[in-house]
């Protein structure tokens, strides 16, 4: 309701373009929050040889192996061009492999290696590694910001 009135508001200044400052905008600090996350998983994603996409198709890999390209792009949310790109370094990093699916041969497998197996372990504390970064945001906090990130996400969602 806060955000309709806002919009609503956001009618009445247009004049004095208080909408176009950046103090203003949801979108700026998104981007802020994100390239704070990108610059803190670089270093202990570098001594795992990993980019921060490679570690989310890990992640993915990890809860779920074996699946198909199109699972692996829904649970990542990582579009098709990138996800070709990413699995072709991945591969060539022996992390995994994308097989042909037995039951349809149409269909590609995504399927880690032993070496990406082993990875698992030295990534395991990352999350909270990260999570112990927040010194203003609790447990609690951090649950409820994933909740309206979700929310903001299936609202702009094609």
């Amino acid at each position: 309701m806060q955000i309709k009135m806002a919009c609503i508001e956001m009618k009445d200044n247009v004049m004095s373009f208080e909408q176009l400052k950046l103090k203003n905008q949801l979108c700026h600090r998104l981007y802020m929050a994100s390239n704070s996350i990108a610059r803190a998983y670089r270093e202990p994603l570098s001594e795992l040889n990993l980019t921060y996409p490679q570690y989310v198709v890990m992640m993915a890999l990890w809860e779920q192996d074996e699946i198909t390209i199109a699972e692996l792009k829904d649970k990542t949310a990582i579009d098709g061009g990138a996800m070709t790109q990413i699995l072709k370094k991945m591969s060539d990093k022996s992390l995994l492999a994308v097989i042909k699916d037995e039951h349809d041969k149409r269909k590609r497998l995504v399927q880690l290696t032993q070496h990406g197996q082993s990875l698992k372990l030295k990534a395991a504390d990352i999350p909270k590694n990260i999570l112990c970064k927040f010194d203003s945001v609790d447990a609690t906090q951090a649950q409820q910001l994933m909740q309206l990130l979700d929310l903001v996400v299936n609202d702009l969602a094609d």
